[in-house]
């Protein structure tokens, strides 16, 4: 399937099943079962697995079209989960996966025990874990990273993000994990930029969905006898909001092209830091236009702007990836930095992460 078939098929699916009411029963805590059958039976839910054949660049482009349409649905964290399956050698699981740890400040241990291993620590923020079938974690033994796949655990304490999507804790304590269950592949570090990566193609698809929200309804809305589309003031506010849009689709792109052959650190670094930079003008802009009604249950753009404001903090702030390319800018120094941001292909400076 081509890339535009394969992105014209996840827009026209998520177009026909994500509608209202299947996003407020979301929100209320009902999993959108139908859209994940779905998802499954079309073969978008197993997208990254290692015999699909689809790239990061599809995935991305497939992450972009689930941020236009707000899907209420782990898909991103299913395919980094079926990412660090395949990069630890461990076999693919079906069904809805999520990952962690993703805090920084979250720790797992992994111990060598009779017959297997033990699994401790606490995880917080967890997207979707009342939901998934399936976590792959990423956890500290005495030789190095591992990816540990636990099935179903119970005990999840309940929270939500902004946008009303789950965001959970779990403990383990002393946990049994077959040996079959673990493997050497990703560390933390390569996590969080993956998950970056992606948080930063669908907050690109829900600002593009939230321009073309803000256009349609400037052109339709009367006041004072004209289109609001016709005063000046409302076109620079759509002017400087598309602006804005724009740089963040492109950076968006440039990250997942780069992508492509290797982990492209320093631009998802940088592309994270624009596009969460670029929120507080779109997400503004956007209500002041539609004024109240965009804030209403109504109306569909706070689907997409909720969305912005808890992506934006989510695999790290934009202050947070600003700092961590200042560090590597900083190790460069003034005459390498130029050659380093132009480079092909840019090697890891070793930067802490956020």
């Amino acid at each position: 399937m081509s890339d535009a078939m394969l992105t014209d098929s996840a827009a026209r699916l998520f177009r026909d099943l994500c509608t209202r009411e299947v996003t407020e029963a979301a929100e209320a805590g009902t999993w959108p079962r139908e859209l994940w059958n779905a998802l499954t039976d079309t073969g978008l839910a197993a997208a990254a697995q290692s015999d699909t054949g689809v790239g990061t660049v599809d995935l991305c482009a497939l992450a972009r079209v689930l941020g236009a349409y707000a899907a209420p649905v782990p898909l991103v964290e299913t395919w980094l989960a079926q990412r660090m399956l395949a990069a630890a050698n461990l076999s693919a699981v079906d069904g809805a996966l999520t990952i962690g740890p993703v805090l920084r400040r979250d720790n797992l241990k992994l111990e060598r025990a009779s017959g297997g291993w033990r699994l401790s620590g606490s995880l917080k923020r967890i997207p979707w874990g009342r939901d998934a079938e399936t976590l792959v974690l990423i956890a500290d033994a005495d030789d190095g990273a591992r990816t540990v796949v636990v099935k179903k655990p119970q005990g999840w304490t309940h929270d939500w993000s902004y946008a009303r999507e789950p965001r959970d804790a779990v403990r383990f304590d002393r946990l049994p994990v077959s040996e079959e269950d673990t493997g050497k592949g990703w560390n933390r570090s390569e996590l969080f930029f993956n998950g970056a990566l992606f948080r930063t193609q669908s907050m690109a698809g829900a600002m593009e969905r939230a321009l073309e929200l803000t256009v349609a309804y400037a052109k339709e809305r009367v006041q004072f006898g004209r289109l609001i589309g016709k005063f000046q003031a409302v076109q620079q506010q759509i002017s400087a909001m598309a602006s804005q849009v724009a740089a963040g689709s492109a950076v968006a792109q440039s990250a997942a092209e780069a992508n492509a052959e290797r982990l492209a650190r320093f631009e998802i670094a940088a592309a994270k830091a624009r596009i969460g930079e670029a929120v507080a003008v779109v997400a503004g802009v956007a209500h002041q236009v539609h004024a109240a009604m965009g804030f209403t249950h109504e109306h569909t753009l706070h689907r997409s702007t909720r969305r912005l404001w808890a992506w934006r903090d989510e695999f790290g702030t934009e202050t947070e990836w600003q700092a961590w390319v200042g560090r590597v800018a900083a190790q460069l120094g003034g005459e390498g930095l130029w050659r380093y941001v132009v480079a092909a292909s840019k090697p890891d400076m070793g930067a802490a992460l956020p």
